[in-house]
């Protein structure tokens, strides 16, 4: 079983972290700093943020315990992360840093 050793434990782990960091980081960046750019309304957004994002962590893979998996991973989160916070946007549940009266 892969979860026999810790060095399976902490792969699985690491994964589960990538993707989850990717969502979290990406949708809060849409939702508080690409507010006002039309080009992350498009479709093709998620996309382009997922390859971009897999790319990005693919050199991490020569780590020991960073796997294709967690590259591959932290571009799914940060794709889903995009669309989330672009659903949001569109809802306007944007987080506004304003005193209401």
């Amino acid at each position: 079983m892969f979860f026999g050793t810790l060095y399976g434990t902490a792969v699985v782990l690491a994964t589960f972290m990538a993707g989850a960091g990717g969502y979290l980081f990406s949708r809060s960046f849409v939702r508080h700093r690409l507010r006002f750019v039309d080009a992350v309304q498009s479709p093709v957004a998620p996309l382009i943020v997922a390859a971009v994002g897999f790319v990005a962590a693919w050199p991490l893979t020569l780590l020991p315990v960073v796997t294709i998996s967690a590259a591959v991973m932290f571009g799914l989160g940060c794709g889903f992360g995009t669309a989330s916070g672009v659903r949001a946007l569109r809802r306007g549940d944007a987080i506004s840093r304003r005193l209401n009266p």
